[in-house]
């Protein structure tokens, strides 16, 4: 592959990366209401549930504000609507009382899960026109990318 040929590839990337993101703006977000009638989840307070899922296990405020790339005060006021919500609980960490450790409750599980079927089925909407082979390869694809991103770019795990 030539030089130019790798840079359109990169350029083509870099703008299927920027229609992604503006894709999952409040707005567009807003616009994919769940068939469900519910409204959809504020897409920044679902942004703090879904780094306290990723965690797997009980997580401080510090690793909210770093999973969103905030600054620690805004990752204290989302976990705190998220917690009015019902959606996490707070306890003091037994090993440092200055520290506050959260998990998903299980009505904020149940959301995550609910907001991970939604995406997942617009997804396969998308797709469905697509080869099994496609579908796969995409995937393997996009998952290393994501990995290599995360590596390559600080902050961005």
């Amino acid at each position: 592959m030539s030089q130019r040929d790798q840079q359109e590839a990169v350029a083509a990337v870099e703008r299927a990366m920027v229609v992604i993101r503006r894709s999952q703006t409040r707005r567009s977000l807003g616009r994919l209401a769940p068939p469900d009638g519910r409204k959809p989840i504020d897409p920044t307070l679902f942004g703090v549930l879904d780094a306290v899922e990723a965690r797997d296990r009980e997580c401080a405020v510090s690793d909210v504000a770093a999973a969103l790339g905030v600054d620690q005060p805004r990752a204290s006021r989302l976990v705190l609507r998220a917690t009015e919500e019902g959606w996490i609980t707070r306890r003091t960490d037994p090993s440092d009382a200055r520290r506050t450790l959260l998990a998903l409750t299980d009505e904020g599980q149940e959301e995550v899960d609910r907001a991970h079927r939604f995406r997942q089925e617009v997804f396969a909407r998308v797709m469905a026109d697509w080869t099994d082979a496609d579908r796969t390869e995409f995937a393997r694809l996009i998952t290393a990318f994501v990995t290599s991103y995360a590596r390559s770019v600080p902050g961005a795990a």
